[in-house]
């Protein structure tokens, strides 16, 4: 994940936009939820931790529900060619 501080401001910026991605997701998950990392210093420690859980795990399923459909159009697409 990339670095953040529990106000949300990125401490090193993502050197690779899957990392802003992840980060985006990561948001959307919380706002889902009616947080953002900035509210999260409101919360307890356990709080946060459980929610910042549960945002990594919806981020990667969603980077990996990405890179799927990526790679399966990728196989459409050399199948198409040989045609």
């Amino acid at each position: 994940m990339n670095e953040a501080n529990v106000n949300g401001e990125n401490t090193k910026r993502a050197k690779n936009p899957k990392a802003d991605l992840e980060m985006m997701y990561i948001d959307e998950y919380l706002q889902g939820k009616g947080y953002s990392r900035k509210g999260l210093a409101t919360l307890s420690e356990e709080e946060r931790t459980r929610l910042m859980t549960e945002a990594s795990q919806y981020a990667s399923f969603k980077l990996e529900e990405l890179e799927s459909r990526a790679r399966l159009l990728t196989k459409i697409n050399d199948v198409n060619d040989f045609s």
